[in-house]
């Protein structure tokens, strides 16, 4: 795999992450590094804990639907990425906030973001490809965007909104795309 197609993946995954992050960072008067640190490393590391563990459980799938893997992949990413598309053009208010970094909230943040991951880990599966520097480059990528999420919050809330998950959606839905396209051509 080359290193775009992760990276993108990575960033469209991250939109989740740094949504949250966003109102984590609007309600965080004290301690913003350290909270943007904590943040990032719990959503970073969840984002690539779920890829590998997406990626183990798809490849004991994986000799029941290898004639059609790369339909399997296109649909987890395209449910995914309109998932995401429809979450972002909700118009209702309801951004999770923490007041403190409480373990327990954090942890739900961090596992609800990652979710995503998982499906994404099961396609790599699909698709036989190699799962440990994707996941990294993905938990870098999420890292990234949480700690820049929390630290400029206050900021970038007004300015982008619910647009964050549209694209990361749209590019999700690409992805899903261009692997069906290429299997298609190819096979």
């Amino acid at each position: 795999m080359d290193l775009v197609t992760p990276v993108l993946i990575g960033i469209a995954l991250a939109m989740d992450c740094l949504a949250v992050s966003l109102a984590i960072g609007t309600s965080t008067k004290a301690n913003l590094l350290k909270t943007a640190l904590i943040i990032a490393l719990c959503f970073g590391s969840f984002q690539a804990g779920m890829t590998l563990v997406g990626w183990a459980a798809g490849t004991g799938l994986t000799v029941f639907i290898a004639g059609f893997d790369h339909w399997v992949a296109f649909i987890l990413l395209a449910v995914i990425g309109a998932k995401m598309i429809h979450e972002g053009l909700e118009t209702g208010e309801e951004e999770e906030k923490i007041s403190n970094l409480a373990f327990v909230p954090v942890m739900l943040l961090s596992f609800a973001t990652s979710i995503d991951a998982l499906a994404v880990g099961v396609s790599f599966a699909f698709l036989h490809m190699d799962v440990l520097m994707p996941a990294l480059i993905i938990g870098i990528v999420a890292f990234i965007f949480s700690c820049a999420g929390v630290l400029s919050g206050i900021q970038l809330k007004s300015v982008l909104g619910k647009r964050i998950e549209i694209a990361g959606g749209l590019i999700l839905i690409a992805i899903g795309l261009n692997i069906l396209l290429s299997h298609m051509i190819a096979g």
